[in-house]
């Protein structure tokens, strides 16, 4: 037995979706509460739906009792602040597990190297079920920022650089790839990020809007590429050297709840 996917995102991991028109939206996600969680650099998270309703963004297999990543539940504090977030959540008619803004201070490619990881969607997620993927709704204007995606950490040959403006709407299955947000702006950004359930209702949906995973990366020298490369190797390097220091093994990244 397996998981119910979308041939789309099994065929390349991705799916960018037509752009939104962002700027007929209230900025909503100013008015939000935020709690401090770091994932993949300087963040803040403000959460719509939790395992229990409540303003926190861990793992719904931390709470009694475990379960995956679906049935949030929408907080009510939240959401009355922000209306058309949920709206757009809850479009596609698939379940909801995790929603929230992320909001991002501004990076370097080799920092976005660096923190990439992978996520861990579908812990307890009994198979024959829809397998768990997240969509990313830009919501700031951050035209020269990119999320960055890579089948192998190391190999830049399989990176991904998806551009990130204002209305971009991803849908990516983040357990599969490394990823990180380089964010090349002088705000912070701003994106929601919804964990959806794979099944009829969201093909549907990736279908209304044009979905598609025909992708060429905008030009990046080869010398920015290198010089990332470099830069993460040469923090590993001491990382594991700090942590030998302390007599502890660095046994390199674990799956992100993020």
């Amino acid at each position: 037995m397996s998981y119910l996917t979308s041939a789309l995102l099994d065929e390349r991991g991705f799916v960018v979706l037509d752009r939104y028109d962002q700027a007929k939206d209230p900025e909503e996600w100013r008015d939000l509460e935020y709690v401090n969680w770091k994932s993949s650099g300087d963040t803040r998270f403000a959460p719509l739906a939790s395992a229990q309703g409540e303003i926190e963004v861990g793992g719904f297999w931390n709470h009694e009792p475990p379960r995956p990543d679906k049935d949030g539940v929408w907080i009510e504090s939240q959401t009355a602040k922000a209306p058309n977030l949920v709206r757009r959540a809850q479009e596609p008619g698939a379940n909801v597990g995790r929603c929230r803004v992320i909001e991002l201070q501004p990076n370097s490619y080799a920092d976005a190297l660096y923190n990439m990881h992978q996520d861990d969607n579908n812990r307890l997620n009994p198979q024959g079920s829809g397998w768990v993927v997240r969509g990313y709704y830009n919501l700031s204007d951050d035209a020269d920022s990119y999320m960055v995606l890579r089948r192998e950490r190391f190999d830049p040959s399989t990176e991904v650089r998806l551009a990130l403006p204002a209305g971009a709407q991803l849908i990516i299955d983040t357990q599969r790839f490394w990823h990180a947000t380089w964010h090349a702006g002088s705000q912070p950004r701003y994106s929601l990020i919804t964990s959806w359930e794979s099944g009829p209702a969201l093909d549907a949906y990736i279908e209304k809007y044009h979905g598609r995973n025909d992708h060429v990366n905008a030009h990046l020298d080869q010398s920015v590429i290198a010089e990332g490369q470099a830069s993460v190797q040469h923090r590993l390097a001491e990382r594991a050297a700090t942590l030998a220091a302390q007599g502890k093994i660095d046994h390199g990244p674990e799956k992100s709840e993020a």
